[in-house]
């Protein structure tokens, strides 16, 4: 998929949904007697009443379907939303039950409204700052937190810590009080998911639920200790805002920003790899508009975040999806089932619940994902880094040390950046870097550097002093230094001054220094600052080529390339 059709799909409108087939039917169908069981599960996760699930499930489903540009996502709750808001709003709220809700509610429609700025500023590649290395290792970590948890409140163990180094042990000091009946419900559960599974058209978690709720009234599981899901009040509530204090927006702001960024990259991971499958185009600034109005319709309702789920959308497209209407049809489905069994879905034990949330997490805990970086030999300590993160300082603050680890990375990339110094290949007019081709000839007189990656705050004194190091190590000596800067889009005060810098430094020793490949917005920034700062007959469009001509003809040299 190249950029430009990626962006000529962004200018456009959604392409108008195609005529309802009966793939697209029995593909809803088949997907809503996963999604409303999912939904009511992530809201448990959520540590939120199951009608806020539900909610955001229909909110999903309406934005998207309007809005999107995948034909095969299913936008809904996803496991890390749901933990990254519980999480958040535990530790805000201090126990208070209603500040929680006002809280949650809060935090989906910043989220919302992060999506639909950064879809109106067309930043689509906002995840290209979550490596991939980061967010594979943060959904496994937060795979074994959501596991644990699920596990603990099923046998009835109530650790007082979140991170797992202290959750694990008190959990297991109480081992002599765990309910094993709870448990065994939840494994039989488990296996009964795992089987359905196996036939991808049938609805296996709305099919365990019934089993489980019919179980549940035979063997009278409650006397067991026991619990059910409970009453669902599926009641539209008013749109309002969340009275809050303004330090309590502020800090949702910031978390707000962090679970964007999450399940943007999550949905867009997941669009993405199904649109290349099928050779969809991709628009990524729609989506952004999409999961964002999404979201705020969700917050709205009082509903839980939302994003497109790999899961979902991957039992989207093997039930045989072929448009958005897919999605449409499940809603309805959904609406259906919600008026007419709702009261029946109250009756789900509670081991059932966790087992279709263990089951829905478990295809992220394969060890597989991390086996490409070790037989690379890249990025084992980041993933395994972004795993710990999770582990040891619980699902909120390793999420914000999993993205703060993202940025690093790319930070230090970045500063590590060389120089290369460039060389004639052959007769013609390509010049490369003479240290991996050393069939280049370098031009007598002439220094052509080019730095390997953008210049920014970061770099710009390591790669400008290794042009010094390398015009100083010249032999014979050089006449003209020509710094290409194709590699960058654009500078910062930090580089603009460390080029002002090296042309005095060229200056002081008598050099011609010329900067070829100047993008049109480092070339107008440079002919608007003071002269003599940036002289104009030393930047130029040019290529390297044409720069080495110009520097020729100015050393009274008239040779010319052939």
């Amino acid at each position: 998929m190249s950029a430009a059709s990626s962006q000529h799909a962004d200018l456009n409108p959604p392409p108008p949904a195609k005529r309802l087939s009966l793939a697209d039917v029995i593909a809803g169908l088949s997907i809503a007697g996963l999604l409303l069981p999912e939904a009511v599960a992530y809201s448990s996760v959520a540590n939120l009443p199951p009608q806020t699930g539900v909610i955001a499930l229909f909110a999903g489903l309406l934005c998207y379907g309007l809005f999107g540009s995948s034909r095969f996502a299913i936008v809904s709750a996803t496991s890390s939303s749901a933990a990254v808001l519980a999480a958040a709003t535990a530790s805000m709220a201090n126990g208070d039950v209603g500040l929680r809700m006002m809280l949650a509610t809060g935090l989906v429609m910043i989220t919302g409204l992060f999506f639909l700025l950064a879809g109106l500023a067309r930043m689509g590649s906002v995840t290209d700052f979550i490596a991939k290395p980061v967010l594979r290792g943060f959904a496994f970590g937060l795979a074994i937190v959501i596991i644990l948890k699920q596990f603990a409140g099923v046998v009835g163990a109530h650790p007082e810590h979140s991170d797992m180094t202290r959750f694990i042990p008190e959990m297991l000091a109480q081992i002599g009080h765990w309910n094993w009946i709870s448990g065994a419900v939840m494994a039989v559960a488990l296996v009964l998911l795992y089987l359905f599974a196996r036939l991808p058209r049938v609805p296996g978690a709305l099919l365990v639920i019934v089993i489980g709720v019919a179980a549940g009234q035979w063997l009278h599981l409650t006397q067991y200790g026991i619990g059910l899901v409970g009453s669902i009040h599926l009641q539209l509530a008013t749109p309002t805002l969340p009275m809050l204090a303004r330090a309590d927006w502020l800090r949702l702001g910031e978390l707000g920003f962090a679970m964007a960024m999450i399940l943007y990259a999550e949905s867009y991971g997941s669009i993405r790899s199904f649109a290349i499958k099928h050779g969809d185009p991709v628009a990524p600034n729609r989506d952004l508009l999409a999961l964002g109005a999404s979201n705020f319709l969700s917050g709205l309702f009082h509903g839980m975040p939302v994003g497109a789920g790999y899961s979902a959308t991957s039992a989207n497209e093997a039930a045989g999806a072929t448009s958005r209407l897919s999605g449409w049809v499940a809603a309805l489905v959904m609406l259906a089932i919600v008026l007419t069994l709702l009261p029946a879905i109250a009756l789900t034990p509670e081991p059932v619940l966790a087992a279709i949330v263990i089951h829905a997490v478990g295809h992220t805990l394969n060890p597989a994902i991390f086996r490409p970086y070790f037989r690379w030999r890249r990025d084992r300590l980041v993933v395994i880094a972004s795993v710990i993160a999770v582990l040891l300082l619980g699902v909120l603050d390793g999420l914000l040390a999993s993205i703060a680890i993202s940025l690093l990375m790319m930070l230090r990339q970045f500063s590590q950046s060389t120089i290369s110094v460039l060389g004639r290949l052959g007769q013609g007019h390509d010049f490369v870097n003479i240290r991996t081709h050393p069939e280049a000839q370098a031009i007598p007189g002439i220094m052509i550097l080019r730095p390997n990656e953008p210049l920014f705050f970061a770099n710009a004194e390591r790669i400008l002093g290794q042009a010094r190091h390398n015009i100083n190590a010249a032999a014979p000596p050089v006449h003209t230094v020509i710094l290409s800067l194709e590699e960058s889009p654009d500078l910062d005060s930090s580089s603009l001054e460390g080029l002002h810098d090296f042309f005095e430094f060229a200056a002081a020793r008598g050099l011609r220094l010329l900067l070829a490949r100047l993008k049109d917005p480092v070339y107008d920034i440079m002919k608007s600052a003071v002269a003599p700062c940036f002289p104009a007959e030393s930047l130029s469009a040019l290529s390297v080529a044409e720069a080495v001509h110009l520097a020729l003809a100015q050393a009274g040299q008239q040779t010319k390339l052939s």
